[in-house]
């Protein structure tokens, strides 16, 4: 998420609408105004940003004349792994990692996912991304919290995220997309705030898959992992918000499937 509390943008976007929680009521727009501040005063707020982690993974695996596997990460904080203080904890290096493990190749890394970013924000990630990885083998896609919270219409944020899905195909790349987390296990926002934000996080996600299956590209239903994350404090970093360690290796191990299956090299049962 940027800057701005999280708990007063969701607010903001269940007040004034926009396609994404809807207009409420007068007496309950009072009440979510309540929770709201009650959430703000128990989210503790990181500072900072993600830790670095692009650079090659799976070293071991090189051969002479051997050429790595490119993973291109893009999104938002949760992608760059905002709330983590090792590089090596990001979902991108615990995916490279990952991957060069099960393929036995070297795993060249490159994330542009950044703090506050939106469906909006995407196409200029993949015009940097391109520039210097003009044809990735893979790519990673997490976002949607925050076109919740800049009230941009499911609609308008499955379109934008289906036009990069489709950029990124058409240079090659395999993508695998992690939908819209479930915002129902974030404990400091009250009931029935943490409800509305939850309900428009399912719209969302359902409207993100159809348009990443529609381009080619694999979604990864993230807000499945909620009984993973719901009650467990471990999971989550300070702000009890973005993941801990112990979060994103669960976030990992949920796409690390989707991802070494896109590229054609996910054990197969016998």
């Amino acid at each position: 998420m940027a800057r701005e509390p999280m708990a007063r943008r969701l607010i903001a976007a269940a007040l004034y609408g926009g396609g994404a929680i809807g207009l409420v009521a007068v007496g309950l727009a009072g009440l979510l105004l309540t929770e709201a501040k009650i959430a703000e005063v128990r989210l503790d707020a990181l500072k900072g940003e993600p830790p670095r982690a692009d650079g090659l993974y799976g070293g071991a695996f090189a051969s002479p004349g051997s050429t790595p596997l490119v993973l291109v990460v893009l999104g938002d904080s949760t992608a760059a792994g905002f709330g983590v203080d090792r590089g090596r904890d990001t979902p991108g290096a615990l995916l490279a990692a990952g991957i060069a493990s099960i393929t036995e190749r070297p795993v060249r890394l490159r994330v542009a996912a950044a703090n506050g970013a939106a469906s909006d924000d995407l196409e200029g990630q993949l015009d940097t991304v391109l520039r210097a990885e003009p044809t990735p083998d893979i790519a990673l896609v997490m976002v949607g919290v925050n076109d919740i919270a800049k009230r941009i219409k499911p609609a308008d944020s499955a379109r934008m995220l289906g036009g990069t899905v489709r950029r990124l195909r058409a240079a090659g790349a395999q993508v695998v997309v992690g939908t819209c987390p479930d915002l129902g296990v974030v404990e400091p926002l009250q009931l029935p705030l943490r409800s509305l934000a939850q309900q428009a996080g399912r719209r969302l996600a359902a409207a993100q898959a159809a348009a990443v299956q529609q381009e080619g590209g694999h979604a990864v239903a993230l807000a499945g992992l909620g009984p993973e994350f719901a009650h467990r404090p471990e999971m989550f970093a300070s702000d009890r918000y973005h993941p801990s360690p112990l979060g994103y290796q669960t976030a990992a191990i949920a796409l690390l499937p989707a991802m070494c299956t896109a590229l054609g090299s996910w054990p197969q049962e016998k």
